[in-house]
């Protein structure tokens, strides 16, 4: 029977195997500190965090999620060990909550291995706290017993790990706060939250089309704006069971597929026109239901084709943790039952230890089979999910060979989200998740043209790794120019060197660039002062409230700033006007897209890292490199670019230019 505990009740525990497993709803960092029998740390040794996520006898998660699982082997730890500390803390980068009253309830469960739980605690009534001790596992006697802690400190890391004794506490807190924004930067977003009417949260494309729309009477998104650079994150809700999507159904039936969170009916919108979901196509009894495109709530079917991939990824995400906790607790039950039969000097040799091997085995074999079964049946739903799904997607969420590109007209409006590329697990490798992201983008993208970043990369030599470099970026640029209205999206490049001439063709032959690619420093110069401009004026019409006064020459359109060859023509001045803009640029739509290989800019040293964390980092060639914000899986990132000898490139870029020629621009 599990335990609801309140603050300061405590639980025996009844086994030294345990998993902790935190749901917060919102990214938060989660570590331990290893005390003595006074509760002391004596060192930063004793602290398993991001940044040093294994000790003896404990593992915690390698970056801020909103879900945790930290592994406990009572065991395994030194017989100075009388107390584990369990810690959550919320990250300090930009665009995070700073105090736990602003989330939801952390909620913390102690469980066996296989998901049996034993203990568990709300954390409420915390308001100002940065950083809580969530929950304290101490010996008494031979035994172990779990405490409902919940003691928070506003002074963060530093002065909880202070208050526990250790000397060097604001130079590990640092350094773990360091370690998360390193994951946070490779870590995809998800879904930002939707309004109770159930709308999507989405920015107007610049102050000026804002005003247009409230000047001709249409009401005002009431979403607020995500912070430039900073991740979207998920409204607080109740985490989801981390057992993975498919559940049993009471009565032994067949199994539910759907999400919990995909099962709800889009909210009633006002009459005449109600939004309708559509009906799940009828199945044989026993079976699951057929998948059905747009199976998911949301008032478009734009929105509920965006809401199913986030369904979809989260699924896939969740039942392959499943397996893989399923496979490490038949390995631990094998090694238990192994050590148990060395341990015994009669059985180590003979016939009677060489059985207790086998039956060892044979049951971690079955735990193994069981599991691998469980997740065949889930990745086959996901299958047969992504086949329904995948020819429903609108141009801005599909490959660039489906038909919906080949029958592309320039949009009236600005879609929901972009593709720019497909996740998988390695696992079952040919089930692709696209990799969507909100419009207008929030964060800028690096296309990492460095050779130390996977197997593919290191097999291309570096001209070719770089031309495919900038091959990628000119499909992301086609991607984003498709996708917006005539004259809503402008595209800048720097080349300095005049290296990417032949990757930038399909942008500069078919005219769709706002200028000829700028070359030399003088170029550099003139593009970064531009930009530099647009953003200082457009940030001083917004807090005058007077965005429509902006002068003639600023273009209100969103602007997208392709950079080759970085750090090649940049000077002191403008590496700190390119961190100005990535940094201010994306709240007044100013975007970057750079095509750099970080070892190149390795003379500046620490001051560029705040420039890498604020994109997102995407690749040329497949590699995993990406971690979803749930389990925290590495995924295999692939890009999506046009297929070998496809026009439909050319075909995009020619009717958006003959858009923009209409227009005048």
């Amino acid at each position: 029977m599990t335990a609801e505990l309140v603050r300061g009740q405590n639980h025996p525990l009844p086994q030294a195997r345990l998993e902790i497993r935190v749901s917060a709803g919102q990214p938060v960092v989660a570590g331990a500190t290893l005390g003595d029998e006074h509760g002391t740390v004596r060192g930063v040794a004793q602290v398993a965090h991001p940044g040093a996520p294994q000790l003896p006898g404990l593992e915690v998660s390698r970056q801020a999620a909103a879900d945790h699982r930290l592994a406990v082997d009572l065991g395994a730890l030194s017989a100075t060990v009388h107390r584990v500390n369990v810690l959550l803390a919320l990250p300090t980068a930009v665009g995070f909550p700073s105090r736990f009253g602003a989330v939801a309830a952390p909620f913390v469960a102690v469980t066996t291995p296989e998901g049996e739980e034993v203990a568990t605690f709300t954390l409420t009534g915390l308001d100002a706290e940065a950083a809580v001790v969530a929950l304290e596992l101490y010996r008494r006697g031979d035994a172990w017993k779990v405490r409902a802690v919940g003691q928070g400190y506003a002074g963060g890391l530093a002065e909880l790990l202070a208050d526990q004794g250790l000397g060097q506490a604001h130079e590990l807190a640092a350094g773990i706060q360091e370690a998360v924004g390193r994951g946070l930067a490779r870590s995809v977003a998800p879904p930002p939250p939707r309004t109770a009417e159930g709308e999507r949260s989405r920015r107007a494309a610049s102050p000026a089309r804002q005003d247009a729309v409230r000047s001709n009477g249409a009401a005002a998104d009431p979403a607020p704006a995500a912070p430039a650079g900073g991740p979207v994150r998920p409204a607080p809700e109740p985490a989801p069971p981390a057992a993975g999507p498919a559940a049993p159904a009471p009565d032994g039936g067949p199994i539910d597929y759907s999400h919990p969170r995909r099962r709800a009916a889009a909210p009633p919108p006002p009459p005449p026109a109600p939004p309708t979901r559509p009906e799940p196509a009828p199945h044989e009894p026993g079976q699951p239901p057929r998948p059905v495109a747009g199976d998911a709530s949301g008032w478009s079917l734009e929105e509920r084709l965006y809401n199913q991939v986030w369904g979809m990824f989260e699924d896939l995400a969740r039942t392959v943790a499943a397996y893989r906790s399923a496979v490490d607790f038949a390995e631990s039950r094998m090694e238990q039952e192994l050590d148990k039969v060395l341990s015994d000097p009669r059985s180590r040799i003979g016939g009677a230890g060489d059985a207790a091997r086998e039956s060892a085995r044979a049951k971690r074999d079955q735990l193994v089979e069981q599991a691998r079964a469980v997740l065949d049946r889930d990745l086959a739903q996901l299958i047969a999910e992504s086949e329904v799904v995948e020819p429903a997607l609108p141009p801005s969420f599909a490959r660039w060979d489906n038909p919906a590109w080949h029958a592309y007209r320039v949009p009236m409006e600005i879609p929901m989200a972009l593709r720019i590329g497909d996740l998988h697990l390695p696992e079952r490798p040919d089930l692709h998740i696209p990799l969507l992201v909100r419009l207008p983008l929030e964060r800028g993208l690096w296309i990492d043209s460095g050779r130390t970043g996977s197997e593919a990369a290191m097999m291309m030599d570096t001209d070719q790794l770089r031309r495919q470099s900038m091959d990628t970026a000119v499909a992301h640029a086609a991607r984003l120019l498709g996708s917006y209205p005539a004259g809503e999206f402008t595209v800048h490049v720097v080349d300095p060197a005049g290296s990417a001439q032949a990757a930038l063709a399909p942008l500069v032959k078919s005219g769709v660039l706002a200028a000829p690619p700028a070359a030399g420093a003088q170029g550099v110069q003139t593009v970064l002062a531009r930009l530099t401009e647009r953003v200082d004026l457009v940030q001083m019409a917004i807090r005058a409230g007077a965005s429509d006064a902006l002068p003639p020459h600023v273009d209100t359109a969103e602007q997208l700033l392709i950079v080759n060859d970085f750090p090649h023509g940049f000077d002191d001045r403008a590496v700190t006007q390119l961190r100005y803009l990535a940094d201010e640029g994306p709240s007044v739509g100013v975007h970057l897209m750079m095509v750099a290989d970080r070892e190149d800019a390795s003379g500046y040293g620490p001051v560029l890292d705040p420039l890498w964390r604020s994109l997102l980092r995407i690749t040329p060639v497949p590699d995993a490199h990406l971690a979803d914000p749930w389990v925290g899986h590495p995924w295999t990132y692939e890009p999506l670019l046009a297929p070998p000898g496809s026009q439909v490139l050319w075909n995009v870029l020619s009717q958006v230019a003959a858009a923009r020629r209409a227009l005048g621009r």
